[in-house]
Protein backbone atom coordinates (compact mmCIF):
# COMPACT_ATOMS: atom_id res chain seq x y z
CA UNK A 1 0.00 0.00 0.00
CA UNK A 2 2.84 2.38 0.72
CA UNK A 3 4.30 1.55 -2.54
CA UNK A 4 1.40 2.42 -4.27
CA UNK A 5 1.11 5.68 -2.62
CA UNK A 6 4.59 5.93 -3.70
CA UNK A 7 4.15 6.24 -6.95
CA UNK A 8 0.69 7.39 -7.08
CA UNK A 9 2.33 11.03 -5.53
CA UNK A 10 5.55 10.59 -7.93
CA UNK A 11 3.08 10.58 -10.84
CA UNK A 12 0.90 13.56 -9.74
CA UNK A 13 4.47 14.77 -9.05
CA UNK A 14 5.38 14.51 -12.67
CA UNK A 15 1.92 15.50 -13.83
CA UNK A 16 2.28 19.00 -11.87
CA UNK A 17 5.73 19.61 -13.28
CA UNK A 18 4.11 18.91 -16.76
CA UNK A 19 1.92 21.60 -16.00
CA UNK A 20 4.44 24.03 -14.94
CA UNK A 21 7.25 23.49 -17.62
CA UNK A 22 4.85 23.68 -20.76
CA UNK A 23 3.92 26.95 -20.82
CA UNK A 24 8.06 27.72 -20.19
CA UNK A 25 8.40 25.61 -23.39
CA UNK A 26 5.97 26.88 -25.16
CA UNK A 27 7.78 30.42 -25.08
CA UNK A 28 11.11 28.94 -25.93
CA UNK A 29 9.52 27.76 -28.96
CA UNK A 30 8.30 30.71 -29.76
CA UNK A 31 11.57 32.40 -28.99
CA UNK A 32 13.25 29.88 -31.65
CA UNK A 33 10.47 29.87 -34.33
CA UNK A 34 11.51 31.92 -37.57
CA UNK A 35 7.93 31.82 -38.56
CA UNK A 36 6.96 34.74 -35.60
CA UNK A 37 3.42 33.10 -34.98
CA UNK A 38 1.99 33.01 -31.26
CA UNK A 39 1.24 29.38 -31.86
CA UNK A 40 4.19 27.14 -33.07
CA UNK A 41 3.31 23.54 -34.37
CA UNK A 42 5.42 21.89 -32.09
CA UNK A 43 7.82 22.60 -28.81
CA UNK A 44 10.82 22.33 -31.26
CA UNK A 45 10.14 24.70 -34.72
CA UNK A 46 11.28 23.65 -37.91
CA UNK A 47 14.07 25.81 -38.53
CA UNK A 48 14.78 27.05 -35.02
CA UNK A 49 17.39 29.29 -34.97
CA UNK A 50 18.47 32.11 -32.33
CA UNK A 51 17.83 35.29 -34.60
CA UNK A 52 15.39 36.71 -32.35
CA UNK A 53 17.46 37.22 -29.66
CA UNK A 54 19.77 38.78 -31.81
CA UNK A 55 17.23 41.03 -33.28
CA UNK A 56 16.38 42.12 -29.70
CA UNK A 57 20.48 42.60 -28.76
CA UNK A 58 20.56 44.39 -32.01
CA UNK A 59 17.65 46.81 -32.11
CA UNK A 60 14.97 46.00 -29.15
CA UNK A 61 13.09 49.05 -29.58
CA UNK A 62 12.30 51.58 -32.51
CA UNK A 63 13.27 54.18 -30.56
CA UNK A 64 17.28 55.38 -30.02
CA UNK A 65 17.63 52.92 -26.92
CA UNK A 66 20.33 50.04 -27.59
CA UNK A 67 19.82 46.72 -25.08
CA UNK A 68 22.71 47.64 -22.69
CA UNK A 69 21.30 51.22 -21.53
CA UNK A 70 18.30 48.80 -21.09
CA UNK A 71 20.02 46.42 -18.96
CA UNK A 72 21.66 49.71 -16.74
CA UNK A 73 18.31 50.77 -16.73
CA UNK A 74 16.63 47.56 -15.02
CA UNK A 75 19.68 46.89 -12.88
CA UNK A 76 20.00 50.60 -11.33
CA UNK A 77 16.04 50.61 -10.60
CA UNK A 78 16.04 47.19 -9.25
CA UNK A 79 19.65 46.90 -6.80
CA UNK A 80 18.42 50.21 -6.11
CA UNK A 81 15.35 49.54 -4.88
CA UNK A 82 16.54 46.07 -3.05
CA UNK A 83 19.78 47.91 -1.46
CA UNK A 84 17.33 50.54 -0.24
CA UNK A 85 14.97 48.77 1.03
CA UNK A 86 16.27 45.96 3.04
CA UNK A 87 19.16 49.03 4.73
CA UNK A 88 15.72 51.25 5.50
CA UNK A 89 13.13 48.53 5.97
CA UNK A 90 15.85 46.10 8.45
CA UNK A 91 16.71 49.88 10.54
CA UNK A 92 12.94 50.56 10.64
CA UNK A 93 11.98 47.08 11.90
CA UNK A 94 14.56 46.74 14.22
CA UNK A 95 12.96 49.86 16.42
CA UNK A 96 9.67 48.81 15.99
CA UNK A 97 10.94 45.40 17.50
CA UNK A 98 12.86 46.51 20.16
CA UNK A 99 11.63 49.79 21.24
CA UNK A 100 8.66 50.88 22.70
CA UNK A 101 7.45 54.33 21.73
CA UNK A 102 3.93 56.40 21.44
CA UNK A 103 2.39 55.44 17.72
CA UNK A 104 4.10 52.05 17.79
CA UNK A 105 1.16 50.24 16.83
CA UNK A 106 -0.64 52.77 15.16
CA UNK A 107 2.56 52.70 12.85
CA UNK A 108 2.56 48.66 12.41
CA UNK A 109 -0.96 48.79 11.48
CA UNK A 110 -0.52 51.70 9.13
CA UNK A 111 1.65 49.50 7.10
CA UNK A 112 -1.28 46.76 6.41
CA UNK A 113 -3.16 49.45 5.80
CA UNK A 114 -0.96 50.46 2.76
CA UNK A 115 -0.17 46.93 1.88
CA UNK A 116 -3.87 46.22 1.37
CA UNK A 117 -4.04 49.14 -1.13
CA UNK A 118 -3.51 48.27 -4.89
CA UNK A 119 -0.39 49.57 -6.49
CA UNK A 120 -2.68 51.68 -8.77
CA UNK A 121 -4.56 53.55 -6.58
CA UNK A 122 -1.19 55.51 -5.31
CA UNK A 123 -0.31 56.11 -8.91
CA UNK A 124 -1.82 59.69 -9.15
CA UNK A 125 -0.57 60.94 -6.12
CA UNK A 126 3.12 59.63 -6.29
CA UNK A 127 3.46 61.53 -9.66
CA UNK A 128 2.05 64.80 -7.76
CA UNK A 129 4.16 64.58 -4.84
CA UNK A 130 7.05 63.54 -7.14
CA UNK A 131 6.53 66.64 -9.20
CA UNK A 132 6.50 69.09 -6.52
CA UNK A 133 9.65 67.17 -4.81
CA UNK A 134 11.90 65.97 -6.78
CA UNK A 135 10.64 68.00 -10.05
CA UNK A 136 9.46 66.83 -13.59
CA UNK A 137 13.02 66.19 -14.40
CA UNK A 138 13.73 63.60 -11.83
CA UNK A 139 10.37 62.35 -11.98
CA UNK A 140 10.80 61.42 -15.54
CA UNK A 141 13.86 59.49 -15.07
CA UNK A 142 14.67 55.50 -13.22
CA UNK A 143 15.53 57.91 -10.10
CA UNK A 144 12.31 59.07 -9.63
CA UNK A 145 10.36 55.51 -10.24
CA UNK A 146 13.09 54.47 -7.63
CA UNK A 147 11.52 56.72 -5.00
CA UNK A 148 8.24 55.75 -5.88
CA UNK A 149 8.85 51.88 -5.73
CA UNK A 150 10.93 52.21 -2.05
CA UNK A 151 7.93 54.01 -0.84
CA UNK A 152 5.84 51.21 -2.01
CA UNK A 153 7.95 48.06 -1.18
CA UNK A 154 8.83 49.77 2.69
CA UNK A 155 5.63 48.49 4.53
CA UNK A 156 6.19 44.63 3.25
CA UNK A 157 9.87 44.98 4.16
CA UNK A 158 9.30 46.26 8.01
CA UNK A 159 6.61 44.06 8.20
CA UNK A 160 8.63 41.38 7.27
CA UNK A 161 11.51 42.02 8.74
CA UNK A 162 9.79 43.10 12.47
CA UNK A 163 8.40 39.33 12.75
CA UNK A 164 12.13 37.88 11.94
CA UNK A 165 13.55 40.04 14.50
CA UNK A 166 11.15 38.98 17.21
CA UNK A 167 12.25 36.17 16.59
CA UNK A 168 16.05 36.63 17.61
CA UNK A 169 16.14 36.22 21.52
CA UNK A 170 16.98 39.43 23.22
CA UNK A 171 19.25 37.85 25.59
CA UNK A 172 22.00 37.88 23.11
CA UNK A 173 21.96 41.91 22.14
CA UNK A 174 21.93 42.28 26.37
CA UNK A 175 24.82 40.17 26.51
CA UNK A 176 26.75 42.06 24.00
CA UNK A 177 25.89 45.31 25.84
CA UNK A 178 27.52 43.68 29.01
CA UNK A 179 30.78 42.83 27.46
CA UNK A 180 31.17 46.70 26.54
CA UNK A 181 29.74 46.61 22.76
CA UNK A 182 27.25 49.75 21.71
CA UNK A 183 23.78 49.95 20.38
CA UNK A 184 25.18 49.74 16.86
CA UNK A 185 27.75 47.09 17.58
CA UNK A 186 25.10 44.78 18.58
CA UNK A 187 22.81 45.83 15.58
CA UNK A 188 25.56 44.63 12.94
CA UNK A 189 27.45 42.22 14.44
CA UNK A 190 24.59 40.57 16.55
CA UNK A 191 21.22 41.07 15.03
CA UNK A 192 21.92 41.48 11.49
CA UNK A 193 24.08 37.60 11.07
CA UNK A 194 21.10 36.04 13.01
CA UNK A 195 18.58 37.92 10.40
CA UNK A 196 20.00 36.54 7.53
CA UNK A 197 17.19 34.71 6.23
CA UNK A 198 14.98 37.85 6.66
CA UNK A 199 17.36 39.95 4.98
CA UNK A 200 17.76 37.38 1.91
CA UNK A 201 13.54 37.15 1.49
CA UNK A 202 13.35 41.14 1.54
CA UNK A 203 16.19 41.57 -1.01
CA UNK A 204 14.87 39.26 -3.15
CA UNK A 205 11.15 41.03 -3.31
CA UNK A 206 13.01 44.49 -3.42
CA UNK A 207 14.79 42.83 -6.76
CA UNK A 208 11.75 41.22 -8.28
CA UNK A 209 9.64 44.45 -7.47
CA UNK A 210 12.23 46.93 -9.32
CA UNK A 211 13.03 44.64 -11.92
CA UNK A 212 9.96 43.59 -13.25
CA UNK A 213 8.20 47.15 -12.96
CA UNK A 214 5.62 48.66 -15.25
CA UNK A 215 2.94 50.66 -14.31
CA UNK A 216 5.31 53.64 -12.28
CA UNK A 217 7.85 53.51 -15.37
CA UNK A 218 5.26 53.67 -17.98
CA UNK A 219 3.32 56.19 -16.45
CA UNK A 220 5.94 58.30 -14.89
CA UNK A 221 8.93 58.43 -17.76
CA UNK A 222 8.62 59.56 -21.18
CA UNK A 223 12.58 59.83 -22.01
CA UNK A 224 13.31 56.77 -23.91
CA UNK A 225 16.68 56.99 -22.34
CA UNK A 226 15.05 56.02 -19.19
CA UNK A 227 13.31 52.83 -20.30
CA UNK A 228 13.70 49.33 -18.89
CA UNK A 229 13.50 46.62 -20.00
CA UNK A 230 9.81 45.57 -19.01
CA UNK A 231 8.54 48.97 -20.53
CA UNK A 232 10.27 47.08 -23.94
CA UNK A 233 8.62 44.00 -23.92
CA UNK A 234 5.21 45.96 -23.23
CA UNK A 235 6.15 48.15 -26.22
CA UNK A 236 6.66 45.16 -28.48
CA UNK A 237 2.99 44.18 -28.42
CA UNK A 238 1.09 45.31 -31.56
CA UNK A 239 -2.65 46.55 -32.18
CA UNK A 240 -3.58 43.16 -32.87
CA UNK A 241 -1.86 40.04 -32.58
CA UNK A 242 -0.61 39.94 -36.41
CA UNK A 243 1.28 43.25 -35.39
CA UNK A 244 3.34 41.39 -32.70
CA UNK A 245 6.82 40.44 -33.09
CA UNK A 246 6.15 36.60 -31.50
CA UNK A 247 9.72 35.51 -31.87
CA UNK A 248 11.17 38.74 -30.34
CA UNK A 249 8.38 39.62 -27.65
CA UNK A 250 9.25 35.12 -26.02
CA UNK A 251 13.33 35.82 -26.44
CA UNK A 252 12.70 39.28 -24.27
CA UNK A 253 10.74 37.49 -21.97
CA UNK A 254 13.46 34.62 -21.76
CA UNK A 255 16.22 37.57 -21.05
CA UNK A 256 14.07 39.37 -18.92
CA UNK A 257 13.22 36.31 -16.15
CA UNK A 258 16.86 35.28 -16.39
CA UNK A 259 18.55 37.53 -13.58
CA UNK A 260 15.59 37.20 -11.39
CA UNK A 261 16.14 33.44 -11.89
CA UNK A 262 20.14 33.97 -10.91
CA UNK A 263 19.46 35.74 -7.80
CA UNK A 264 16.52 33.90 -6.66
CA UNK A 265 19.34 30.43 -7.02
CA UNK A 266 21.88 32.44 -5.16
CA UNK A 267 19.34 33.20 -2.23
CA UNK A 268 17.44 30.25 -2.16
CA UNK A 269 18.64 28.24 1.05
CA UNK A 270 17.71 32.04 2.87
CA UNK A 271 14.72 31.82 1.42
CA UNK A 272 12.12 29.09 3.18
CA UNK A 273 13.38 29.94 6.26
CA UNK A 274 12.63 33.66 6.39
CA UNK A 275 9.57 33.62 4.68
CA UNK A 276 8.19 31.24 7.19
CA UNK A 277 9.62 32.96 10.36
CA UNK A 278 9.22 36.21 8.83
CA UNK A 279 5.62 35.19 8.04
CA UNK A 280 3.92 34.06 11.48
CA UNK A 281 5.37 36.76 13.54
CA UNK A 282 4.45 40.49 14.32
Amino acid sequence: MTRRRQIISQVIALFILAIVLFPVLWIISMALDPRDVARPSSLIPAGASFQAFQKIFEKPTPNPVTFPTLLRNSALLAVGVSALTVLIGTTAAYAFSRFRFRGREAGMLGFILVLMLPSVATVAALFVMLNIVLGPQLRNSIFGVGVAMIAGALPFAIWNMKGFIDTIPKDLEEAALIDGASLNQTFVRIMLPLALPGLAVTALFGFMAGWTEFVLSWQFISDPQWFTLSMTLYGMQGQYASNTPWSQFAAMSIVVSIPILIVFFALQKYIVGGLTVGGVKG
